[in-house]
């Protein structure tokens, strides 16, 4: 081989090894940015499945639970399941009517946030129709 394409080899070379370095150096910020954004998605999954476990624990043993001291004293009458949220017996029983567990949970949460809100002191038929509609 002459010394000119032994030369124009070396050229190429280094052209295809500067190519390689650029892909690799892209490839490497490209790692760097989604190393980032993998923490941010493990931390908001971590805040979502611990925010998860409080509520179903909530759901499961409602009488642990802290509860607002604003709340009326569940001994004067039927209550909210899960709260300490007055309400008429005609509530309960409509609350009872809906088949599905997950959805009656949803349903009185709605009802209690909203007579908490509107500092309403006992749930009625009327008032639990307005709160419960989504």
């Amino acid at each position: 081989m002459s010394d000119r394409e032994v030369s124009e080899q070396l050229g190429a070379l280094e052209t295809r090894l500067g190519r390689l370095e650029t892909l690799l150096g892209a490839l490497n910020d490209k790692l760097e940015r989604s190393g980032t954004g993998l923490a941010d998605s493990k931390a908001g999954l971590q805040a979502w499945v611990t925010e998860y476990v409080s509520l179903r624990l909530q759901q499961l043993v409602p009488e642990t639970c802290e509860h607002d001291p604003d709340e009326a004293p569940a001994h004067e009458g039927p209550v909210l399941p899960g709260t300490r949220i007055r309400c008429t017996d005609e509530v309960l029983h409509r609350l009872g009517r809906i088949p599905i567990p997950f959805v009656r949970q949803m349903v009185t949460q709605k009802v209690a946030d909203t007579a908490r809100s509107e500092n309403v002191p006992l749930v009625d038929v009327p008032f639990f129709e307005r709160a419960a509609t989504f």
